[in-house]
């Protein structure tokens, strides 16, 4: 059986969804706490093998379900810590293999709005430093693609941001580069592009960028956004072989997302949803992503104001 590597490609994505994120200009002023659930559906049928495109009735429709809690809170109105936390779920429609589940990794982020430039009277550029650490928090396999939920290695990202805002129309967008730590699986010996014999995978790093337009007020978010992930290394899935956890995975992805704020009685709580296809890829399934949130903003200041962007 070929089997594929896109549910890692899903956990890149999948904790950076809604509400005030790290790949967002939104900042929550000083005392804000933003706290929620989010729910994700990500499913492939087609996907590439190496650069080949195809399909496999031994697994059919592979699906990926996360269920997770986020957070936010404004340290100063210039500087956010976020957190998220996901439970992972795994299946496949045809085929013998069984899905996996469980709590995945914990990750945990700070964002940095270093300055905000006026150009003329009704647009500003802001600029952003963002870092962001992950780890997995349990024990799962990470040798059992695609059913893994995770790849479980210890993650350390680094985040460039522009925000360009004319009125309530913006454009964002960023650059990224992802430190990988080592990993070690449950076997003394594997073979890659030569024999290893040892159970310690080395892990290539990761860069690519986010960019996103749209409309944005306090009511109201409505962006399209496009996103790329590259790894800087690893190797093809070979033919007749099961995918490995150091494998190159490459993917470009498009969508749009959706944010409502309630005022008045219901002021503080706010809806998301969203929904990202992959267009382009290299040893990842050619998947659609939904999703949806639900989150509330504690203002513990005296301020009216909940979050600036």
């Amino acid at each position: 059986m070929k089997f594929f590597t896109t549910v890692c490609v899903c956990i890149f994505m999948v904790c950076r969804l809604q509400a005030q994120t790290d790949m967002d200009a939104i900042m929550l002023n000083k005392n804000v706490l933003c706290v929620g659930g989010m729910y994700s559906h990500n499913s492939w049928k087609n996907y590439w093998e190496g650069t080949f495109k195809r399909d496999n009735e031994n697994l059919g429709t592979v699906s990926t379900q996360m269920i997770g809690i986020m957070g936010n809170y404004g340290i100063t109105s210039k500087l956010n810590v976020l957190f998220n936390l996901p439970y992972v779920q795994t299946k496949a429609t045809n085929g013998t293999l069984k899905g996996l589940k469980g709590v995945q990794d914990l990750g945990l982020s700070v964002k940095y709005k270093i300055h905000t430039f006026s150009i003329g009277k009704k647009s500003r550029l802001a600029a952003f430093a963002i870092g962001n650490f992950s780890f997995p928090v349990t024990n799962y396999v990470a040798d059992f693609l695609p059913m893994s939920i995770g790849l479980h290695s210890k993650n350390l990202t680094f985040r460039g941001m522009l925000d360009y805002q004319l009125g309530k129309f913006f454009t964002t967008a960023s650059g990224y580069y992802t430190l990988r730590s080592n990993i070690r699986i449950d076997r003394t010996a594997y073979y890659d592009t030569e024999m290893h014999l040892t159970n310690e995978v080395d892990m290539p790093n990761v860069a690519g960028f986010n960019a996103r337009a749209g409309y944005r007020s306090r009511t109201w978010i409505a962006e399209a956004v496009l996103d790329n992930m590259n790894t800087l290394g690893g190797f093809d899935i070979r033919k007749n072989d099961m995918p490995f956890p150091s494998n190159k995975m490459n993917a470009t992805m498009t969508g749009v997302n959706f944010k409502y704020s309630f005022a008045r009685a219901l002021r503080g709580l706010e809806l998301t949803a969203g929904a990202k296809y992959t267009v382009a890829g290299r040893n990842v399934g050619q998947a659609t992503i939904v999703n949806g949130g639900v989150f509330y903003l504690m203002d513990f200041s005296k301020k009216h104001a909940t979050y600036e962007n």
